[in-house]
């Protein structure tokens, strides 16, 4: 499986990105898809994510700013980002997962969001 992610890119404190991540590889839907994100220094975080069956899970940091979806059929997840803050700043990780037995995980190559002050 791969994951393609896009969107990145510099903004301005209180601005808007949408990240766009596709899967490909596999016919399967993902059980879990979402974003986890890395700051320079500091340990890749979860972001966001929602399961195959609508259910959302947010870091306390992105509630209320920050809004998950998927399209199932598409194998697509995208995270809409508002109210951008400078510690928003990291790269954003795609992430495809499965979490029961046989358990996988997928990453995608990152994409660097910069949040200017």
């Amino acid at each position: 499986v791969q994951l393609q992610a896009s969107g990145g890119g510099l903004v301005q404190a209180g601005g808007s990105l949408r990240l766009s991540c596709a899967a490909s590889g596999s016919r399967l839907t993902m059980p879990v898809m979402g974003w986890y994100r890395q700051a320079p220094g500091k340990q890749r975080e979860l972001v966001a994510e929602m399961t195959s069956g609508g259910t959302p899970r947010y870091a306390d940091s992105a509630k209320g700013r920050f809004t998950v979806s998927r399209d199932n059929a598409k194998n697509t997840v995208d995270l809409q980002m508002n109210s951008l803050r400078p510690e928003d700043t990291a790269v954003y990780y795609c992430n495809a997962a499965r979490r029961s037995a046989p358990t996988y995980k997928f990453w995608g190559q990152g994409t660097l969001v910069t949040v200017s002050s």
